[in-house]
């Protein structure tokens, strides 16, 4: 199949380049905007099923009036001392002063004895932010609007003010976003062009790569784009940012899995034509397997019950099956029309390289498997331990620059009240049958919640415009977003206050913290889930294109452990020597889109370069020898930049991102340079013959026929 198709690639090159042209232009023009489908609404992040969710249709229903987020305008004297009376009294003429200016987007404006701290440190004027969407832009510009606005407010009264809030933080580290990113794409860009530049010492084969996925991300946003309308998906914002992250991450790779094969048989004396034939032949399966495993642990996303990741999944399928149509087709049939010239101007490709570093490593792996397997598998156990110490992380305001205005108002308002001031625990109890609720059952509902389990201080009950419902709001002892707050609404408020409910009502638990908590019990479900079902499958490509059972078997347990060995590692770092007190809860689904899924293609290119050297006729330690040498460069290099592209975010001044970027860069580590290039082929040499079983995947095939056999200066280590 793959000799054919290599076949008509090549002789009708110039017509697969015009159908790409053609094509590209097509669905450029015609298919909807990404934008159409991204939506901010996260209403089904978690199924109706979780309470919080539930919380929040009641809310929808009992407060329509309720604003969309919040700004907390923080008061205190500049002298430190407490506020005073007069001081007060000030501070209730500026919410006046301010709700009078009518600043757009911005509603409430409320204070009063209640507002202010015990220990008269701090007042506070909570201002409700209006707008159809949490992420709307109008909501940065009225908490911009209300800073410029409080300063002449309080001139010459002694006061100061700061605005705290999830959309006041955001202002202050949306340039801190913008550079981070930024810096990534540019860091991105050059990494590619700069190590292929130094692989292949040509700037045609350098380019190559970036204007190819140029081309293949604008098209594929078109696809996900009509696909979304046609199945009404609805996906995050950052899917831009993922889908190029991700095409740019395979589409190296298998630009350089095609590049190192073509060059290779360049060596082995092909022309320009039959090299491209062979190599097509030779590593599209691989291709094609790698794709495969890769989309299938994309659509293995559709099973999580987090709503951004089950319409992530799709979308990231149908970028990687774009990417396996065009490294099959355009990209042979540009590298095939540029024949040597696509390493212009050096002439390193006429000569295999001699004792290489590859080579030597190869031929270590192939004369003592069995140390190279027991020493790189301990170091993967080892730090794979380090997983069993993990904290999911909810709490990304600390893993901003503290000395912004948002961060050092939050502080003083903790210093002041509760610690969860900020994000107070929304309970709604209603009647079960939508009868009025009664003021004593109100009453009596509030005065439990407020001794309620690591609650340090409940507002006074609202009531809604529908008499059946009515809302308490709690302030926890510990900050609502850390591990320990989420624990304990999960564990023991949320039966406390159920337990609390007068005869005939019922409450429900919402707010920041509640929602946390059934996102970590989510996110534990879906991992759950994915990670085996992915496993079986990722393991039946495998095993369809190995014709085995035990390697596909042995592979994916190196993914598996790969994947906890990269947790672990970033564990050890973060919550061990920076004593974070978790890791990011995005993580391990982070991990498991850019280390399980796509780490896969470089176990899948070494044990088809592996089951190739044994067909070729070679024992199995010396297999393994020679397939090190020579798929070990282009796992290294494919390795080395995406690597490298998610390295650069440890330079940004932002907690999760030095997480993931570290995590994933790690995780591509130990992928390639660990397990493909060392536990894998050296298992594989000790397992010998067997690591095909039942099939004859290492007996000599029927050559296609335009394969030629390896050169003995080439096929030796």
């Amino acid at each position: 199949m793959f000799e054919r198709l290599g076949r008509f690639v090549v002789r009708r090159a110039w017509w697969v380049i015009a159908g790409w042209v053609l094509a590209a232009v097509a669905i450029v023009v015609t298919t909807p905007s990404l934008s159409d489908i991204t939506s901010a609404d996260q209403g089904s992040f978690l199924p109706r099923s979780y309470e919080s969710v539930q919380a929040i249709e009641l809310a929808k229903k009992a407060f329509p009036q309720q604003a969309t987020a919040t700004a907390t305008i923080v008061i205190k004297r500049a002298d430190g001392q407490p506020l005073t009376p007069a001081d007060e009294a000030r501070v209730g003429q500026l919410a006046q002063a301010l709700k009078a200016k009518n600043i757009s987007h911005t509603s409430g404006y409320l204070t009063g004895p209640q507002a202010v701290a015990p220990d008269k440190s701090v007042q506070v004027v909570n201002v409700g932010l209006d707008a159809v969407t949490p992420d709307d832009p109008a909501l940065l510009d009225a908490v911009r609007d209300l800073r410029a606005a409080i300063g002449p407010e309080l001139a010459g009264s002694g006061l100061t003010a700061g605005v705290a809030g999830d959309v006041a933080s955001f202002v202050d580290n949306e340039d801190t976003f913008n550079k981070a990113f930024a810096v990534v794409g540019i860091a991105t860009i050059i990494l590619i062009i700069g190590l292929i530049l130094i692989i292949f010492r040509s700037p045609i084969a350098a380019l190559l790569p970036v204007l190819v996925i140029g081309v293949v991300m604008a098209v594929t946003s078109g696809l996900v784009a009509a696909a979304g309308k046609a199945f009404d998906l609805n996906v995050s914002q950052d899917l831009q940012t993922v889908l190029l992250i991700v095409l740019f991450g395979i589409g190296t790779d298998y630009i350089l899995f095609l590049l190192f094969r073509y060059r290779e048989r360049l060596r082995a004396g092909d022309d320009k034509r039959t090299a491209m034939m062979v190599s097509v032949e030779r590593v599209g399966e691989v291709i094609t397997s790698a794709a495969g495993a890769v989309i299938v642990a994309f659509l293995v996303l559709l099973l999580a019950s987090l709503g951004f990741f089950g319409s992530l999944g799709p979308a990231l399928a149908i970028a990687v099956a774009v990417m396996l149509v065009t490294s099959l087709t355009l990209i042979p049939a540009v590298v095939s029309l540029l024949g040597r010239y696509v390493f212009w101007p050096s002439k390193a490709w006429q000569r295999a390289p001699k004792a290489t570093m590859a080579r030597r490593l190869g031929t270590a792996i192939g004369r003592r498997p069995a140390l190279v397997a027991a020493a790189s598998g301990a170091l993967l156990v080892a730090l794979a331990a380090g997983s069993l110490a993990y904290k999911a992380d909810y709490d990304f305001s600390s893993g901003f620059p503290q000395d912004t205005e948002s961060a050092k108002a939050a502080t003083d308002l903790q210093r002041g009240f509760a610690a969860g001031a900020l994000a107070p625990t929304e309970v709604y109890l209603t009647t079960d049958n939508g009868s009025p609720l009664t003021e004593q059952q109100v009453t009596d509902f509030a005065a439990a919640a407020a001794g309620a389990p690591g609650v340090g201080r409940a507002q006074p009950p609202e009531r809604s415009n529908d008499p059946s419902v009515a809302r308490v709001n709690l302030l926890l002892d510990e900050n609502p977003v850390s591990n320990e707050a989420i624990t304990l609404v999960r564990d023991d408020l949320r039966d406390a206050l159920h337990a609390a409910a007068p005869p005939g009502t019922r409450a429900v638990v919402g707010g920041p913290t509640a929602i946390f908590a059934d996102i970590n019990s989510a996110n534990n479900r879906d991992l759950s889930v994915i990670l085996p079902v992915a496993a079986g499958l990722i393991a039946l490509i495998l095993a369809l294109l190995l014709r085995s059972l035990v390697a596909p078997i042995y592979l994916v347990i190196a993914v598996l452990l790969n994947f906890a060995a990269t947790l672990g590692a970033t564990v050890y770092l973060f919550q061990g020597l920076q004593d974070k007190p978790g890791i990011t809860f995005q993580l391990p689904i982070i991990l498991y889109l850019f280390v399980v899924a796509i780490g896969t293609d470089y176990n899948i290119l070494m044990i088809a370069r592996l089951r190739e050297e044994a067909r070729e006729g070679n024992e199995p330690h010396q297999a393994a020898a020679i397939g090190v040498e020579h798929a070990g460069p282009t796992v290294a290099a494919a390795g080395l930049i995406l690597a490298g592209t998610f390295g650069v975010l440890m330079l940004a001044p932002i907690s999760f991102l030095q997480q993931m970027g570290f995590a994933v860069a790690i995780g591509i580590v130990l992928s390639a340079f660990v397990m493909s290039m060392f536990f894998v082929p050296a298992l594989t040499a000790l397992i010998g013959h067997k690591a095909w079983w039942p099939g004859h995947g290492d007996e000599r095939p029927v050559r296609g026929r335009h394969a030629r056999p390896e050169p003995a200066s080439v096929t030796k280590a």
